[in-house]
């Protein structure tokens, strides 16, 4: 494959609507696909899906359906808690030299598409500094964003270079990071933090932004991430904290993670690619994780 002509996207949330109506506009409908199963094709282009108040005009695939019609790159944007299903749809658009990238949050998402697809065309993703959020059918965002992508070797394959030419002509920003397994613990470090502070509170990012009691405790829950990562091998710094709380700080205050948005809409969360994730390495390594502890349970009680 010389280059990425064909693209599909499943999962409609806040980050599959962004990164697809953006794709769709600059490549066209001829290039860009929205996998869904018809009962969702039928409610989206019946009720609509819109960005930034404008309507989507996607060009929707049936997933639920064996299909002629392949992709050289499907992007993984749904929740964790239908990973399953969108690997099983995803199965019906794949060619030889298929492309697949999670954008989803954690560690876990990589793991489970390596069972099914193997490592041959499997990158490894992270995206950071957008600050797109859900209302209904409606995605709001002011700010892109970074996707942090490569493979897990960290050798610049074929692969890489395209999916960085791809990127390149949609005006999408990317970077190929020195070590793409240590930005998804980077990551991981921030959610763990910023999503589940943000949670417990009902609050956006606004609350996150000024000193007090949440700032604080958002950061207090990422250097416990850090100190279970050490154990896996994986060396974080003080110093990334304060460069992702720069990050945080560029934000829409009025934005809001996707655990807060996820709660506010009765959905089941993705607590457990957060403290769901910190516990259970912390019992692996026989080491104390009490802020995910208490993130984690306040979290599921919540949900309940």
């Amino acid at each position: 494959m010389d280059k990425i002509n064909k693209v599909a996207i499943i999962g409609a949330g806040a980050l599959g609507v962004m990164y697809g109506w953006n794709l769709t506009k600059k490549l066209g409908k001829d290039r860009v696909f929205m996998i869904a199963d018809e009962n969702r094709i039928n409610r989206y282009t019946g009720e609509g899906i819109f960005c930034n108040d404008e309507r989507c005009d996607f060009c929707f695939i049936d997933g639920s359906k064996n299909s002629e019609e392949k992709v050289d790159l499907i992007i993984f944007a749904t929740k964790f808690t239908s990973l399953d299903t969108a690997i099983k749809e995803a199965q019906n658009f794949i060619h030889e030299d298929t492309i697949l990238i999670s954008v989803l949050n954690g560690i876990e998402s990589e793991k489970l598409m390596r069972e099914v697809f193997g490592t041959d065309h499997l990158l490894y993703c992270m995206v950071y500094g957008m600050d797109s959020y859900r209302e209904g059918n409606h995605v709001h965002y002011k700010r892109i964003g970074t996707v942090s992508f490569g493979d897990k070797s960290n050798k610049i394959t074929h692969d890489v270079k395209l999916v960085e030419e791809f990127l390149d002509e949609a005006e999408i920003k990317c970077e190929i990071p020195k070590d793409i397994i240590h930005e998804l613990w980077s990551k991981l470090m921030l959610n763990c933090g910023v999503n589940q502070v943000a949670a417990i509170y009902n609050t956006g990012y606004g609350s996150l932004q000024v000193q007090g009691e949440k700032r604080q405790m958002m950061i207090d829950v990422m250097k416990e991430v850090k100190e279970v990562a050490k154990y896996e091998g994986i060396v974080l710094t003080e110093d990334e904290i304060k460069e992702w709380l720069m990050i945080l700080d560029k934000l829409n205050p009025n934005g809001m993670p996707s655990l807060v948005q996820d709660l506010r809409a009765g959905r089941k969360t993705e607590v457990e690619l957060f403290s769901g994730s910190i516990r259970k390495l912390g019992k692996k390594h026989e080491i104390v994780t009490p802020l995910n502890d208490f993130l984690y349970n306040k979290i599921k009680e919540m949900e309940g």
